[in-house]
């Protein structure tokens, strides 16, 4: 007989899985806290108990996305040596993330549609950015490229653009290769830290 714990983590996880399928079928606007409680075969309640509602449900599913690609981002960029080594690695974990079966990104483009017609989604979406660039900043100063408070800012472009080449991806497959997204990838952080060698 499974424990109260267990029960509750697995009702968090139908709620999660639910609410991926639906905010990728329908988006998050056209997507109740009932259809996604019926599509987890759960109560509404759930849903306010374990998340407090429909944009707490979404910032858990892509927190918990984008932590298991940053885990998965961070072993590769342990162990490689070069920058265009270190591109790579961010491209083929955006383009090709090891969880969420690929929807995290759609996802991702879903919350920032969103963001922009609501204030708390765009808070809580800023916050998370600030994050990634800190974090992007500070590996580029740890490459040795840049120092933390030399020059432009490298994150925010870099994480733009990541977004905008998987974009372009998803729109046209065949549109971007492998080695194009990664170049570019190379000249921002070059280009934001000219004068140091790669």
């Amino acid at each position: 007989m499974a424990t109260q714990g267990e029960r509750r983590a697995e009702t968090r996880q139908r709620l999660l899985d639910a609410a991926a399928e639906l905010f990728a079928e329908r988006g998050i606007e056209a997507s109740s806290v009932d259809a996604i409680a019926e599509r987890a075969e759960r109560t509404s309640g759930a849903i306010y108990d374990h998340f407090e509602g429909k944009e707490g449900l979404l910032f858990a599913l892509l927190e918990g996305w984008v932590d298991a690609v940053a885990v998965a981002i961070g072993a590769e960029l342990a162990t490689a040596t070069s920058l265009e080594e270190r591109m790579s690695s961010l491209w083929r974990n955006v383009s090709d993330p090891p969880t969420g079966d690929g929807r995290w990104i759609a996802l991702e483009h879903e919350l920032w549609s969103y963001a922009a017609r609501n204030d708390a989604a765009r808070e809580h979406l800023a916050r998370r950015y600030r994050a990634a660039w800190d974090g992007v900043d500070d590996a580029v100063a740890d490459w040795g490229l840049a120092g933390r408070d030399a020059g432009p800012r490298v994150g925010p472009a870099l994480i733009g653009l990541l977004l905008g080449l998987e974009m372009m991806r998803r729109v046209d497959p065949d549109a971007l290769t492998d080695e194009v997204a990664i170049a570019a990838l190379h000249g921002v952080v070059t280009s934001a830290t000219t004068g140091v060698r790669t």
